[in-house]
């Protein structure tokens, strides 16, 4: 289902003003997909993430965002990397998801999970329960969300989400509605959910990490009496990416002093290994080689790329797509 996809993070850009915002992100997600990729995500969050900015600078909020990039993409799966479950009532989620794919002619992905960023909870007034019971709701909504995909007019009665005869027109233009995609990398529940309720998982984890997750998400789904190899497996991973690898290392550099106040060198060894576990450096054919190393050798099925130090340059985006579409034979 998902092979390349392009994440779309950061919308804060030097020069651009909020009117001309929406503009250059467009022009990012169309530039992605005529350059090979085939899918574009954007963030679930109201508040900037801290490894990437303040928390004032902008953030769409996602669906508002996705509907107007549907009517601007022809080919390119749209969705959330992911949708915390803790923001929306399930039923509305479900009609959000739904509505999107009629808008893009069967586009949409409902990608979710658990939540995590506490602040923004707290500022906005969202409820921020404990992991358990989060991932407890994450359980139910999927119960919903699917029902309403399919057209089953569901009732359903759980501990935290209840839905009487949910009617859900117009239906889903994909038959059984949106694929759901499961993000995150907790062992225990968050890839169990996946191999038994989802046909897409998307794992934060460092690339060491991979081939673990991989065996831990085969046991799971044969546990559930699935066959993994039914299970989408992508990686989310940053790139940065330059005309050389000294010109990608520099910008690799300038990345961190902004966003650490400290140099790429003056991190500790733990830190320098932590990042460049899910940092891509270099240029678009050695960030290639390195995802095939990587996120596609092993058994994975794909990568999801965000570009924090280009993060709307263009033409970046689009020399790191052709490289890594054409590694992937299309």
């Amino acid at each position: 289902m998902i092979r390349l996809g392009l994440q779309i993070p950061n919308f804060t850009y030097p020069g651009v003003t909020d009117a001309e915002l929406f503009e250059r992100v467009a022009d990012l997600a169309v530039t992605g997909e005529r350059s090979g990729f085939d899918s574009v995500w954007v963030m679930d969050h109201f508040y900037q993430l801290p490894l990437i900015g303040q928390p004032d600078f902008a953030m769409f909020e996602s669906y508002t965002l996705l509907g107007a990039l549907a009517a601007r993409t022809t080919t390119a799966r749209l969705g959330t990397l992911v949708t915390g479950v803790t923001y929306r009532n399930p039923a509305q989620l479900a009609k959000e998801v739904t509505t999107l794919d009629v808008i893009s002619r069967g586009r949409a992905v409902l990608g979710i999970g658990a939540a995590w960023f506490d602040v923004e909870h707290e500022a906005l007034g969202f409820d921020f329960p404990p992991v358990g019971e989060r991932m407890d709701r994450l359980e139910e909504a999927l119960v919903i969300c699917r029902g309403m995909f399919r057209g089953e007019r569901p009732t359903f009665e759980g501990r935290y989400y209840r839905v009487n005869d949910a009617i859900n027109s117009p239906a889903p233009i994909q038959p059984g509605g949106p694929p759901i995609l499961i993000g995150g990398s907790g062992e225990k529940r968050t890839l169990k959910i996946a191999a038994r309720s989802a046909e897409a998982v998307n794992l934060t984890a460092g690339r060491d990490e991979l081939p673990r997750k991989l065996e831990v998400i085969a046991r799971h789904c044969a546990d559930a009496g699935r066959d993994p190899a039914t299970l989408n497996k992508t990686w989310l991973a940053s790139a940065v990416v330059g005309s050389s690898r000294a010109e990608a290392e520099r910008l690799r550099d300038g990345l961190i002093e902004a966003r650490a106040g400290v140099s790429w060198a003056g991190l500790n060894d733990e830190m320098r290994a932590a990042l460049g576990a899910r940092i891509l450096v270099g240029t678009p054919e050695e960030v290639t080689a390195e995802i095939h190393e990587a996120a596609i050798a092993p058994g994975m099925d794909g990568v999801i790329l965000n570009f924090p130090a280009n993060a709307d340059d263009t033409a970046a985006v689009a020399a790191a797509g052709r490289a890594v579409r054409a590694s992937l034979g299309g």
